[in-house]
């Protein structure tokens, strides 16, 4: 693979622009009118793509992306050092917490949040 791109719907671009941006630290990589790109890795982004721009792709064939809105429809589990100090920027830009840092059964130590569209975060660690 040459590149991996992992697409969120949402209702506010910049909204969840401006959110993402914070969270993460980082600036996108593109940002035009329906479709905003973070490069979290060499040959991994996370797209934010207004619910009207992908309903237009897959038309009538599928229900608007717009009825599943603050339904957790995915989850990003971010694996990263200092995972404590994510969380904490993502509740005062705006999200709302789900399971607090806690040590987990697989190993890591995560924290959940909910982001301005319902989207799952989580923001890990290796115990």
């Amino acid at each position: 693979m040459k590149e991996i791109m992992f697409i969120l719907y949402i209702t506010d671009q910049v909204k969840s622009r401006d959110f993402y941006k914070s969270v993460l630290k980082l600036e996108p990589s593109l940002d035009v009118p329906g479709m905003t790109e973070f490069k979290l890795e060499n040959n991994v982004l996370l797209g934010l793509m207004p619910n009207d721009g992908i309903a237009k792709i897959i038309g009538k064939t599928l229900p608007h992306p717009s009825k599943g809105s603050d339904i957790p429809r995915c989850e990003l589990y971010l694996k990263l050092g200092d995972a404590k100090s994510y969380i904490d920027r993502a509740i005062k830009s705006g999200a709302r917490l789900v399971s607090p840092m806690q040590k987990r059964s697989w190993g890591d130590t995560a924290g959940y949040v909910a982001d301005p569209d319902g989207h799952l975060i989580a923001f890990a660690e290796k115990i």
